[in-house]
């Protein structure tokens, strides 16, 4: 197959290029952090080269686009974006930028992220941070149905298969397929979820031809692309990007292409890298490509947009070409990038006359003659190595990098989430983009991502003035540590002991409107559809809105409230009472909750099990996800850990239910929301054993069951540092008990060799002290 090469760059752009799509063979439109939507059309006489116009400008990023194609009514097409403000505006590309949309679609409560038009033209499906994914009726202009289970986690990519089947991929490190025409009360639950090993940035449909079978394909931070079949069997990896994963598409070819933070383009022909496209650029964050022509476009951190080909006659004109290539060459690379590099070991200018590649895109270093490093990459299709920059190191305000956590960085911040709370450490190079350091960051501390912007603007606002490869004078930085009683990395003796846990945990965010919205919502298809007796009525309405008002702005809660609340999770069928079972969690850690008999369930304890686990019901691992969540919160007052320590006993068997020890089948087992949950409830049952020392033998022999359970197989940090946690905690407080649990030592030491993150293995290291 013919390698792409350069059509044209289109610059215009005044910050970063953070989507990209093809209206037309030769138009093309793209949106940016300048707040700018521009229209790029192939100049007259077809050239390659772009005119570019404004479309529209904002007061905030725009970071997804999309066209809607030509019809009747609108014979130019519609162009669709949306960003940070929330609205997704719909335009005519014939429009001035002065002139108003043809429609805004509000809906979404954060940043929109994804757009994708369907095929047939009919509908159009967003996703944003807010964890919402909608799908928009083009005739009405209306939200027709929203899509459930994000659990509040941003939803980065959307795709649209066909005219009932759209997926999504969330922050949550799922991948949700959704059968539209099951839709009831203007929402619908995904029919199938996979599980997958990291966040979802990306999704494409895979071509029908492609060898693989495979029906979609999804990116993730790990730099992998895999390739699953929409039951959830995942057929194949792709491996050959070295950083995040931004954005895919599938060429008409049966191709797929993809690009990320390793500055690169790639084109994958089966599961092999057939071409590696490299930016002069630190993120390449789309790509998109024609269904037809199959030209490729993509958008870069420099503010630019280019455009790619294997049709001869639109191929850039040598000038442009060697201009392209000359920058790729001129470019610096941070040293994060391609890691340790020993200069003594590198070979010289005459490998790349020697030596070939073994694979398109494989990276040669090499040591100049005048000192410096620079990087090849290997080009298949012209069987030769192409310079791709000079590799230089990143510097921080002191002009010293920073050890942390066994690495090196320019800045570590203190980061203060919650007072009273010990600072947050968040590593950050110059190289990196602000936007994805502060993502991770809220991902590996499990913060919601409405912290996002304000994380962003502080990493911004604190390297301000800090270039790559200047220092500046020592005096001209912050301390990266804060003040000098922090801790720092390298003073080990310093570093105090993680067990036992001391402090009971709560899983307590919520967003009270979408709760409230998703009762209301139901209680009306109840009504209308002529339930009225299971239904709420305006008397038990009033006291969920009284109950509402309580939560967002006082300490206490109405005792009044909580008998409507209480026929919602047990009097609702199973699948309607989700809602009803997050906010009997919001309201567990109350001490009226604590306090609150139901006359037929009896305590807190008894009612939020045998409404998220009836017996006579197929468990729904959400439910029982909701479910170990209220008893987790529980452990807030004084009077719920009064009412758990009467209720050990139910606790435990809740827990052994939910792992599979007693009873059935173990229930969402590669759920992370559901393991998290019962891992926190763990934790709280063995900070009681440790201050309380209430429980007994038996009873604490069955928590570290419980334990074992939860931590066999596991591979997600979370689950395995809370898990290692409660093991530790029990172990520090009864060495005995646990050192008498079969297994015990074999489950600490797979959870330390499956262990990624530092956090995980020291406290692993921690419990194997603990017994040996």
């Amino acid at each position: 197959m013919v390698d792409f090469k350069l059509s044209a760059q289109l610059v215009g752009h005044e910050a970063d290029v953070r989507a990209a799509a093809f209206a037309s063979p030769n138009t093309v439109v793209t949106a940016s952090r300048d707040c700018s939507v521009r229209l790029w059309r192939r100049s007259p006489g077809g050239d390659a080269s772009f005119e570019g116009s404004l479309l529209s400008r904002g007061s905030e990023y725009v970071n997804a686009i999309a066209f809607y194609p030509p019809n009747a009514e609108h014979p130019d097409g519609l162009v669709v974006s949306g960003g940070k403000d929330t609205i997704i505006e719909v335009k005519s590309p014939r429009k001035q930028s002065s002139e108003h949309a043809d429609r805004l679609l509000i809906g979404h409560a954060h940043n929109v992220c994804a757009l994708h038009v369907a095929p047939s033209g009919t509908f159009l499906v967003s996703g944003g941070w807010d964890g919402q994914a909608r799908v928009w009726n083009l005739g009405t202009w209306e939200t027709e149905l929203a899509l459930s289970g994000h659990d509040g986690m941003a939803v980065w990519a959307v795709v649209v298969l066909d005219d009932k089947t759209v997926v999504t991929g969330c922050a949550d490190k799922n991948i949700r397929v959704f059968d539209l025409t099951k839709g009831k009360g203007g929402e619908v639950d995904a029919s199938a979820t996979i599980y997958t090993p990291d966040v979802v940035r990306a999704l494409c449909s895979v071509p029908s031809t492609h060898p693989s079978g495979a029906d979609i394909a999804s990116a993730s931070n790990d730099g992998t692309i895999r390739l699953w079949k929409l039951n959830g069997q995942q057929i194949a990896e792709l491996h050959g990007h070295e950083s995040f994963v931004y954005s895919l598409a599938s060429l008409p070819t049966g191709e797929l292409v993809s690009s990320g933070e390793d500055r690169t383009v790639r084109v994958w022909k089966g599961l092999e890298c057939t071409q590696t496209i490299t930016h002069p650029a630190i993120s390449v964050w789309t790509v998109a490509a024609h269904p037809e022509t199959g030209d490729i476009v993509s958008g870069a951190s420099d503010g630019v947009a280019r455009v790619f080909t294997r049709t001869p006659e639109r191929v850039a004109d040598q000038q442009t070409l060697k201009e392209f290539q000359e920058s790729v060459k001129a470019s610096s690379i941070p040293q994060q990038q391609v890691g340790g590099i020993n200069k003594e070991k590198l070979p010289g200018p005459e490998f790349l006359q020697t030596k070939s590649g073994t694979k398109d895109g494989q990276v040669q270093m090499i040591k100049e003659d005048n000192g410096n490093v620079t990087a090849h990459t290997w080009s298949m299709g012209e069987q030769q190595w192409i310079n791709v920059g000079t590799v230089v190191d990143a510097v921080g305000s002191t002009g010293k990098k920073v050890e942390y956590k066994g690495k090196s960085y320019d800045f570590v911040f203190d980061v203060d989430i919650e007072d009273g709370k010990p600072p947050l450490k968040l590593p950050y190079n110059l190289s990196e983009n602000p936007y994805e350091s502060a993502t991770k960051f809220l991902n590996d501390n499990e913060l919601p991502q409405a912290y996002l912007d304000n994380v962003a603007q502080f990493i911004t606002t604190n390297t301000k003035g800090a270039t790559l490869g200047q220092p500046e004078p020592q005096s001209g930085g912050p301390d990266p540590y804060g003040t000098e009683s922090r801790y720092r990395p390298g003073e080990e003796e310093q570093k105090p002991a993680l067990l036992p846990q001391k402090e009971y945990l709560g899983i307590t965010a919520a967003k009270y409107e979408v709760i409230f919205n998703k009762i209301s919502s139901v209680n009306k298809t109840m009504i209308s559809s002529g339930r009225k007796d299971t239904a709420l009525n305006p008397g038990e309405e009033s006291a969920l809105h009284a109950l509402r008002t309580a939560l967002e702005s006082t300490t206490t809660i109405p005792t009044d409230a909580l008998p409507s609340l209480v026929r919602v999770v047990t009097e609702w069928p199973y699948g309607d009472r989700l809602a009803g079972l997050d906010l009997l969690r919001c309201v567990a850690r109350y001490q009226a909750a604590a306090k609150y008999k139901d006359g037929t369930h009896g305590s807190l304890v008894d009612l939020a099990i045998a409404a998220s686990l009836p017996s006579e019901e197929t468990p729904n691992e959400n439910a029982a996800m909701m479910g170990a969540r209220t008893l987790a919160n529980l452990f807030s007052t004084a009077d719920g850990r009064s009412v758990a320590k009467a209720h050990v006993d139910t606790l435990l068997s809740f827990l052994e239910r939910v792992t599979g020890i007693q009873g059935s089948a173990a229930i969402g087992p590669h759920n992370r929301n559901l393991l998290i949950a019962a891992a926190t409830l763990a934790i709280n049952l063995a900070v009681l054993v440790n201050t309380e020392k209430l429980l007994s033998a038996s009873e604490r022999r069955r928590l570290l069951e419980v334990i074992g359970a939860l931590l066999k197989g596991k591979s997600d940090s979370e689950v395995l540092y809370r898990g290692l946690v409660a093991l530790g905690t029990v172990a520090a407080t009864s060495k005995g008990d646990a050192t008498a649990v079969p297994g015990i030592r074999a489950w600490v030491n797979e959870a330390a060799g499956m262990a990624t993150e530092d956090r995980v293995k020291t406290v692993a290291a921690e419990c194997q002290k603990l017994m040996a």
